[in-house]
């Protein structure tokens, strides 16, 4: 993946690793699929930074030379765009600085759902950001069904396994989802969405 060729595209399977940390050359462009940004603590702890949907942009440290310190790995069968930054467009800096402002925007609420909304607050919100990802789908009733481990949603929100589990099951009593493995249908939107407000 050298800087041989100015645009290229990469397919990934489902758990590949696109990145890990290190020297930042190029940035991606996601085309299809989606990408799980994240790094590990030294105790082996993983923590999802966030997820780029299609269209999205990471790897924007090499627009400055910088050193990349996270990982980027397909959740789910992805193919993404490998572009030189001396190639970008104009428009295409424009779509890249919109990407970045909507990043720093998610980060900032991030930070706000880990430092003062509770762990209910965060799983009800994470799995509504997930509802339009690739990591959804629809059951034979047409609701949202998120396939996602409660190892990855407790990655995704700062906690652990346990715990995690333990809200869903709270989550699952109180009828707004419908938990199985490695899947988590929603059944109430609005409720959910008033839980992730709280």
């Amino acid at each position: 993946m050298g800087a041989k060729a100015l645009r290229e595209a990469l397919t990934f399977a489902a758990g590949e690793v696109i990145l890990f940390p290190g020297q930042a050359e190029e940035v991606y462009r996601v085309n299809h699929g989606l990408v799980r940004i994240h790094t590990v603590d030294d105790e082996g702890n993983g923590l999802t930074l966030r997820y780029v949907k299609p269209g999205g942009y990471f790897g924007e440290e090499a627009l400055r030379g910088l050193r990349r310190r996270y990982f980027a790995e397909a959740v789910t069968p992805t193919i993404i765009e490998v572009i030189s930054p001396t190639t970008l467009t104009a428009t295409e800096h424009l779509a890249l600085t919109r990407h970045l402002v909507e990043v720093v925007k998610r980060l900032y609420l991030s930070l706000h759902r880990l430092s003062g909304k509770r762990l209910k607050s965060r799983i009800a919100a994470e799995l509504l950001d997930l509802q339009d990802s690739a990591l959804a789908s629809y059951d034979d009733a047409g609701q949202t069904v998120v396939h996602i481990t409660h190892d990855d949603l407790a990655a995704a929100v700062g906690s652990v396994r346990e715990t995690v589990t333990k809200v869903v099951g709270e989550l699952t009593r109180e009828g707004l989802i419908d938990a199985g493995y490695g899947k988590i249908a929603l059944l109430d939107v609005a409720k959910l969405g008033t839980v992730a407000g709280e």
